[in-house]
């Protein structure tokens, strides 16, 4: 090995001049220390950004997957609940039709006038009613209590009303009322005694 400061020539085994005693460099070559110091910090430094970018990446694939699971849970409460708001709406509404139309069927029926009869003194009638269910309204006012004053009203079903007076009761008007029903109709006979007035009306519930 050949010294560098004063040429001479030196066994490639000796690490110092023989002549000067000046420090003979290896003829090996390589990387000094320094050098691999450098290197080695450099991969450790492009590790570390790849592990960021790794991990960056990661968390925004994870994001992405918590985002769309939320929006989905959002569209299947939202169905959901315009579902039960639909099923409340149609309840709703069938509940109201239903109550719609049990009025207009409680309301289609009621009792209507199918007969007025009326007078004064005495006598007496007889008159046919139709059947279904009647309603019988009877009123009257005498003369003076003779104790015999009276209005009756009887049918051929043993259905009867009927308003009098005794010998001390007050001269006033007094009323009477019955209902009955009847598959077909049905004979009534009036009778009346000692009048100002009388009235008598039939109702039938249709």
């Amino acid at each position: 090995m050949k010294c560098k400061k004063c040429g001479f020539e030196n066994k490639d085994t000796a690490k110092f001049c023989t002549k000067c005693g000046e420090l003979l460099e290896s003829g090996g070559g390589g990387d000094s220390p320094e050098k691999s110091s450098n290197s080695t910090k450099y991969v450790i430094i492009a590790l570390v950004i790849v592990i960021i970018l790794l991990v960056a990446v990661m968390g925004y694939f994870i994001g992405s997957m918590n985002s769309n699971s939320q929006v989905q849970a959002n569209d299947s409460q939202q169905d959901a609940s315009s579902s039960v708001s639909n099923d409340d709406n149609a309840q709703t509404q069938s509940v109201s039709s239903s109550q719609s139309s049990s009025s207009q069927t409680t309301e289609s029926k009621s009792w209507e006038l199918i007969g007025t009869y009326s007078g004064s003194g005495s006598g007496s009638q007889t008159i046919s009613v139709p059947s279904g269910k009647i309603m019988v309204k009877l009123s009257a006012y005498p003369i003076k209590n003779y104790a015999t004053n009276h209005l009756y009203v009887t049918g051929s079903n043993g259905q009867s009303g009927g308003v009098d007076w005794g010998s001390h009761s007050d001269v006033e008007t007094r009323s009477d009322s019955f209902t009955y029903t009847s598959s077909s109709s049905q004979t009534f006979d009036i009778d009346y005694y000692e009048t100002v007035s009388w009235q008598v009306e039939f109702y039938r519930y249709q």
